[in-house]
């Protein structure tokens, strides 16, 4: 399972995980070698990790230099699918909903490789997904805004019915379109929750980012 430590990957994780023809054995994710997290989302490896064992399974971390260049990223990716595909995988699942051109990327990728991608979530209406989501249980974090789409005062805050009542009705329920992005810490895909503290917002590169901070972490700097 491609791994963001967002609720689309959470959830589509849940979908795979209650169809019986289909047995889940890890995750993987991507990660900026230079800051330790995981791109776009802002999200420390520490916490990734925590998701991964509380979830109950193992997960590669993809280490990315920075910058990191297209050709550098696909050979990575390549050498990645290779060990996969060596380790006997036969399917890469991603949390994809409907951005055909980042469907086809990902189908181009895999072409060839004996591995078939997967998309649990591919096609569902999002007003209806972010609904299951939210009544089914799972539990997340605004990490991340565009603020050309979204005000930046929603950094920081829960993926609930509250945030999906005052978003914008043009935006995505899901923010499928890059609007934001989250940490999912508790729901049914977890054994128990990831507890985390709420630290710094800043503004970087365009985007806002809320930190977000191992509890025990937080509880030692205070």
């Amino acid at each position: 399972m491609s791994w963001s430590s967002g609720k689309d990957s959470a959830w589509a994780l849940h979908v795979l995980r209650r169809q019986p023809d289909i047995e889940v054995v890890g995750l993987f994710c991507t990660v900026n070698q230079e800051f330790g997290r995981v791109a776009m989302h802002a999200v420390r490896t520490e916490l990734v990790r925590q998701q991964a064992q509380h979830i109950g399974l193992p997960i590669q971390l993809i280490l990315l230099p920075h910058p990191c260049s297209d050709s550098a990223y696909e050979a990575i990716m390549k050498n990645f699918i290779k060990h996969a595909k060596e380790q006997g995988i036969e399917c890469f699942a991603f949390g994809d909903i409907f951005l055909e051109d980042i469907r086809k990327y990902r189908e181009v990728n895999l072409a060839g490789s004996g591995i078939t991608p997967v998309f649990p979530l591919w096609g569902m209406s999002t007003k209806k997904l972010s609904g299951d989501m939210v009544s089914g249980g799972l539990r997340a974090i605004i990490t991340c805004v565009d603020p050309k789409h979204l005000s930046a005062d929603f950094a920081g805050q829960e993926y609930g019915e509250s945030f999906l009542e005052r978003i914008p009705a043009s935006m995505d329920p899901c923010g499928e379109n890059g609007e934001f992005h989250t940490f999912a810490y508790d729901g049914l895909m977890f054994k128990k929750p990831v507890h985390i503290s709420i630290g710094e917002t800043v503004s970087r590169d365009g985007f806002v980012f809320t930190d977000l901070l191992p509890a025990q972490q937080m509880t030692e700097s205070s």
